[in-house]
C-alpha cells in the first residue's frame, strides 16, 4: 500500500448566494499529516466532504496523485483509496467489530467464512497498538472504542489517503498520542497520507508536517508546522479576535451540595458494575471526574439523571434524598448539561427560543399555566440569545440549524437561568472550536464563582486541570483517586487513568 497525495484547485460551494468555500487550494504531499486547522463554520467540513463526493464543488477541481478526480459519490472516493474517519460514529450499533469490519468491504461475499475472516482480521490488526474488542456488539463499546475501530476500520479497507475529523475527541491524552504516533509512523512509512482536522494546536505541533488554516470559508494560510506559532496558527484561524481570557478564581467553597455514598448501579460494558463509595461537592466548588472512556463516566452521569437507577446507596442534595424527578429538581436548583446536547438535551426541530423555554414554559409566577405566552418566550429568547451570544438567524430558527457550539450555548443559557445550585455537566466543550471552549468554561467559572456547585465529567485533561477546584478518576467504574487540582499533576493523573498507580 503506497500513499497518494492530493490537492483542491480553487475549490468553491456555493448555497444559494451564500459561498461556504471560495476558491480554497491545498496541496497535501503523500505520506505527510496535514493539519486543517478553523473555527464552526470556517469550511472545514464543506471541503472534506467536496474531496469525498458527498458534494460537487461549484468551481475548482481535485487533483488525486496528480491526476484529475471526477468523484461522484463517497464509492468513488473509496475506488479511488480515500477514507475518512467521521466526528460522529458510522458503525452498525447490533453488530460486532469484527461484522463491522467485514461488511464495509465492497467484496463481502454473502456467506462469510468467520474463521477465515477472523484469522485475517487478526493478521492485519498483528502491527497495530490499538485493538479495538472485536466480540462485542458496537452499542456496548465506549465512545474510546468504537474511535478505534471507526479508524482501523479504514485502514482495513486500504485507504491510502485518510481524512480524520476531531479522532481523538474522545480519547485521553495518552491513547490520542498513541493513535496518532501510530497514523505518524504509517505515513512516515509512506503507507498513507493524512488530513487531521482538529482544534487541538498540542496535536499539531506534536504530529502534523504541514497547516493549512481557513476562515470564513476562505484559504487564510497554509505552511510548515515547523515555522508558525501557536499565536500564528490562532490569528489566522480568528483574525483580529481577541486570546482566550484568563479565567478568574473567585469565591470560597461552601456546604455540600451534592453527596453520594455506597451508590451502585450496573455497568454498561461489565459485569462488575459502578460503585461510587463517597463524592462531594460543594457549593463554589468544581470537581473535575477524569477517566478513560468507558470507565464509568456515562453510567455516572445516567445515576444521577436517574437514567440508571441504583440498586444501593444514595444520592443526596442538600442534605435531601434525590431522585431527579423534575419536580425534584426544580425543588433543589439542579441543572444538567449532559454530552451531546443536541439528541440529548434539546428538541431538534423546535426552534431556539422554544428550546430555552422548555423548563419553564408550563409554568408561571402563579404556578402552572395552559395557555403559552409566545410574545413573552421570544422576549426571554432573545434577551438570553444576546446575553450568551448565541449565533442564530432568528429565535425561530430550529435548533438543530445551529452549530455545535451554538447549540450548547443555547442549552447552557437555558440551564444557568433563574437560581441553579447545582449544574452537572458533561463533556461541555466535545469538538467545539477555540471561541466556543472560551466561551462554555468561561460561563462555567463564572456559574462557580457566584456559588454553584458544578460536577464536570470530561475527557479532557486540559479542560480538567483549567476548570476543576478539586480532581477524581474513574478508573473500572470508581473513584480510584481524588485530589485538589494544584497537589497533583498530568502524569499523576494519566497513571490512574490508566490503572497503574
Amino acid at each position: 500500500m503506497q500513499a497518494i497525495g492530493l490537492e483542491t484547485v480553487g475549490m468553491t460551494m456555493r448555497f444559494g448566494a451564500l459561498a461556504a468555500l471560495d476558491k480554497v487550494s491545498v496541496r497535501i504531499a503523500p505520506g505527510t499529516i496535514h493539519a486543517l486547522l478553523g473555527e464552526n463554520g470556517a469550511g472545514k467540513s464543506t471541503l472534506v466532504k467536496c474531496i469525498m463526493g458527498f458534494y460537487h464543488a461549484t468551481e475548482g477541481g481535485l487533483l488525486v496523485d496528480g491526476k484529475e478526480a471526477r468523484i461522484a459519490d463517497p464509492v468513488d472516493a473509496q475506488r479511488l483509496g480515500l477514507g475518512m474517519v467521521y466526528q460522529h460514529f458510522t458503525l452498525v450499533p447490533s453488530l460486532t467489530g469484527a461484522e463491522n469490519l467485514v461488511i464495509s468491504r465492497a467484496d463481502a461475499p454473502p456467506v462469510i467464512d468467520w474463521p477465515a475472516e477472523r484469522t485475517a482480521i487478526d493478521r492485519f490488526l498483528a502491527d497495530l497498538p490499538f485493538k479495538p474488542p472485536l466480540d462485542r456488539p458496537v452499542s456496548r463499546l465506549s465512545a474510546g472504542e468504537k474511535q478505534k475501530l471507526e479508524i482501523v476500520k479504514q485502514l482495513y479497507l486500504g485507504s491510502r489517503f485518510l481524512i480524520l475529523d476531531e479522532p481523538t475527541s474522545v480519547l485521553t491524552p495518552a491513547e490520542a498520542d498513541e493513535v496518532l504516533s501510530h497514523i505518524r509512523a504509517l505515513c512516515q512509512s509512506g503507507r498513507i497520507t493524512v488530513l487531521l482536522i482538529t482544534h487541538k494546536f498540542r496535536e499539531v505541533r506534536r504530529f502534523a508536517d504541514d497547516v493549512t488554516v481557513l476562515r470564513r470559508g476562505r484559504h487564510a494560510g497554509t505552511g510548515s508546522v515547523a515555522d508558525l506559532s501557536d499565536d500564528r496558527m490562532a490569528q489566522m484561524m480568528m483574525g483580529d479576535a481577541p486570546a482566550r481570557p484568563v479565567l478568574d478564581r473567585t469565591g470560597t467553597h461552601g456546604a455540600p451540595v451534592l453527596e453520594l455514598s455506597g451508590a451502585r448501579a450496573p455497568s454498561l460494558s461489565g459485569p462488575n458494575g459502578i460503585a461510587i463509595d463517597e463524592l462531594c461537592v460543594r457549593a463554589g466548588e468544581i470537581v473535575g471526574v477524569a477517566g478513560i472512556s468507558g470507565n464509568g463516566q456515562t453510567e455516572l452521569m445516567e445515576m444521577l439523571t436517574r437514567q440508571r437507577p441504583l440498586t444501593a446507596g444514595r444520592i443526596a442534595i442538600k442534605g435531601r434524598p434525590f431522585g431527579a424527578t423534575r419536580a425534584e429538581a426544580q425543588a433543589l436548583n439542579v441543572r444538567y448539561l449532559p454530552e451531546e446536547p443536541l439528541r440529548n438535551a434539546s428538541a431538534p426541530h423546535m426552534s431556539v427560543a422554544e428550546n430555552l423555554a422548555l423548563r419553564v414554559f408550563d409554568t408561571g409566577p402563579g404556578g402552572p399555566i395552559l395557555w403559552l405566552n409566545r410574545k413573552a418566550m421570544i422576549r426571554d429568547a432573545q434577551a438570553r440569545i444576546a446575553a450568551y451570544d448565541i449565533k442564530t438567524a432568528s429565535p425561530h430558527s430550529p435548533i438543530a440549524t445551529l452549530s455545535g457550539g451554538n447549540v450548547q450555548r443555547t442549552v447552557l443559557a437555558r440551564e444557568l437561568d433563574g437560581d441553579v445550585d447545582l449544574l452537572i455537566v458533561a463533556n461541555p466543550c466535545f469538538g467545539l472550536d477555540f471561541n466556543a471552549v472560551a466561551a462554555i468554561r468561561g460561563r462555567l467559572m463564572a456559574a462557580r464563582n457566584r456559588g454553584v456547585a458544578i460536577l464536570l465529567i470530561s475527557e479532557d485533561l486540559d479542560e480538567i486541570f483549567e476548570l476543576a477546584d478539586r480532581i477524581a478518576v474513574m478508573s473500572c467504574g470508581r473513584l480510584a483517586f481524588v485530589a485538589q487540582a494544584g497537589a497533583t499533576d498530568v502524569a499523576e493523573i494519566g497513571a490512574y487513568m490508566a490503572g497503574r498507580a
